[in-house]
């Protein structure tokens, strides 16, 4: 139908079929451009590795290989079999000596590791590993061995040690053995006096005598003897349970493995 001047005033209607795919608006060469920016990405990164030396190689292909424990963003990482700081790495501007910290705390705490799955596969230190504890502390990796009402460790009121706990520490040296880290023992004791205290020998002879019978096993284990720096004998100044003086578990040995810029 017509309207003025001969022009029609119909509605057109266009209608479009369904297409397999958007035409210019649509999303499928969004997909297919993605594809390339990735496959380009993929390839800069590939030719940057190709150009780079043997350490930032591996580094590359150990966080391929476990990358939940690799990402610290700290640049620690093994090459060569051995913990190591790779230039070009860290990505949040950690200094090298921070980054050289936590390579030491990670070995501390992975021989940690060592030592207690030792003691809880090893049937013999089944009933003295309760009384066995760790920790990383400020100094480095502590290690307590607790008394119990049983004499778990050494005779009551001497210093010779079980069988058991000669066999335990000898298992420690063994791990020791394998770092380079200086080592601190201690000896403590409860509050109680000594039962001989009349001929002059106290608590504080004890107690060193008991670090010093803890460094023989340690020693017979295989840790060497210039890497015991220190053997302290602190009797109940340095109590575990300052609430309760006489409490068992104050009477305890304490080996520190420490960290290098701890020593």
């Amino acid at each position: 139908m017509a309207g003025e001047g001969g022009k029609s005033d119909a509605t057109v209607i266009i209608k479009k079929g369904k297409k397999g795919h958007g035409g210019h608006h649509g999303g499928a060469w969004k997909v297919a451009y993605a594809d390339f920016v990735t496959a380009m990405m993929a390839l800069f990164i590939v030719l940057w590795i190709l150009s780079q030396g043997n350490e930032v190689r591996e580094q590359v292909a150990n966080y391929f290989k476990d990358p939940i424990s690799f990402g610290t963003g700290k640049g620690v990482g093994v090459v060569g079999g051995k913990e190591k700081v790779v230039p070009g790495i860290k990505t949040d501007g950690e200094t090298d000596e921070k980054v050289k910290a936590e390579i030491e705390k990670l070995k501390l705490e992975k021989a940690g590791a060592e030592i207690v799955e030792e003691i809880e596969k090893n049937p013999e230190f089944k009933e003295v590993a309760k009384f066995v504890t760790m920790e990383i502390s400020p100094e480095g990796l502590r290690i307590e061995l607790l008394e119990s009402s049983n004499d778990v460790f050494f005779e009551i009121g001497t210093s010779r040690l079980n069988i058991k706990a000669q066999n335990l520490l000898k298992a420690m040296g063994e791990q020791f053995g394998k770092l380079n880290n200086k080592v601190v023992i201690e000896g403590h004791t409860d509050a109680h006096p000594f039962q001989n205290g009349a001929t002059g020998y106290t608590n504080y002879e004890l107690s060193a005598d008991r670090a010093n019978s803890a460094r023989r096993a340690l020693q017979a284990g295989g840790l060497q003897e210039a890497n015991i720096i220190e053997i302290r004998g602190f009797a109940d100044k340095k109590l575990k349970n300052p609430s309760d003086p006489f409490d068992l578990v104050n009477r305890r040995i304490s080996i520190v493995v420490k960290y290098p810029g701890a020593q």
